[in-house]
């Protein structure tokens, strides 16, 4: 009886070892480089694995809650230290470059994922999340509802006579000063899907936007986030702007304000951020 006793107690031990071992190796301690990597995270329901998130990782309101290693763009590799990460998810456009291999040669795993504002990126950016995470199933559940519901909204944007002839121009300003969103960025991206022209499609990227050159554009549309609202004075202040007060968008007060992660980030609620876009330029 002893002995048998000492066997059970043995494989006992050696179960709660294996499995404890299994456990371990599947909740790694992540850190995310970027608010829709963090979104991913959430959607997954795998907040658990994050110890760190960047300063863009703002949604949801939990995400607040944990440390912040710096900007994605210029993190603080010291922070991610602190953080004892095994894990560093990124995009692309995170860096700098040497950190990410410093962070490497200090045996953290590094995962760099396609930053690009398309729907190939995006599916790409949810499974690799959820490879790290052990999510698989989960990952692609959300790829394909995710790519279901774009597909859902795109007859409307088609046939819809209210956006299809609409031109938009989408303003970003950080320091008061406004900036207009050309092409090759989530921006333009974002009004492609909504059906809406970008009357900045000759233009790459972001760039300071004139008084002169913001008359000439004359859009039916201005879509901006709240905190370009914010930074510009407010409403009032944006539709009295010069150069743009005399646009058909500032006349009609068609100006469309939306969060700025939601509208930009194309993390998992991009369908949402669709639909807010375009019913409020019907």
């Amino acid at each position: 009886m002893r002995i048998y006793y000492s066997l059970t107690t043995i494989l006992l031990l050696f179960f709660i070892t294996v499995f404890s071992t299994l456990a371990l190796a599947s909740a790694p301690r992540v850190v995310s480089l970027g608010g829709p990597l963090t979104e991913i995270i959430y959607a997954l329901n795998a907040e658990q694995h994050l110890v760190a998130v960047d300063q863009s990782s703002v949604y949801p309101a939990a995400a607040n809650q944990l440390p912040k290693v710096g900007y994605y763009r210029q993190f603080s590799l010291e922070g991610v230290l602190a953080s004892k990460a095994d894990i560093v998810l990124a995009t692309d456009q995170a860096g700098p470059p040497q950190a990410l291999a410093q962070l490497r040669k200090m045996g953290i795993k590094v995962i760099v994922l396609p930053g690009q504002a398309n729907l190939s990126a995006l599916s790409q950016r949810i499974r690799g999340v959820a490879a790290a995470l052990n999510l698989p199933q989960q990952g692609e559940q959300m790829v394909k509802q995710i790519s279901q519901d774009v597909k859902a909204l795109q007859p409307a944007t088609s046939t819809s006579t209210s956006t299809s002839t609409s031109t938009a121009l989408m303003l970003m300003s950080r320091s008061g000063e406004p900036e207009g969103a050309g092409k090759n960025t989530s921006a333009d991206a974002m009004m492609q899907l909504a059906g809406l022209r970008n009357v900045l499609a000759q233009q790459q990227g972001y760039k300071p936007l004139s008084r002169e050159g913001m008359a000439a554009l004359r859009p039916d549309v201005i879509i901006t986030t709240t905190s370009t609202l914010s930074s510009m004075g407010g409403m009032a202040a944006l539709l009295a702007r010069p150069g743009l007060a005399q646009s058909p968008a500032a006349k009609n007060k068609r100006v469309i304000v939306m969060d700025d992660l939601l509208l930009l980030g194309f993390g998992p609620r991009l369908p949402e951020a669709l639909r807010q876009l375009m019913s409020a330029a019907k």
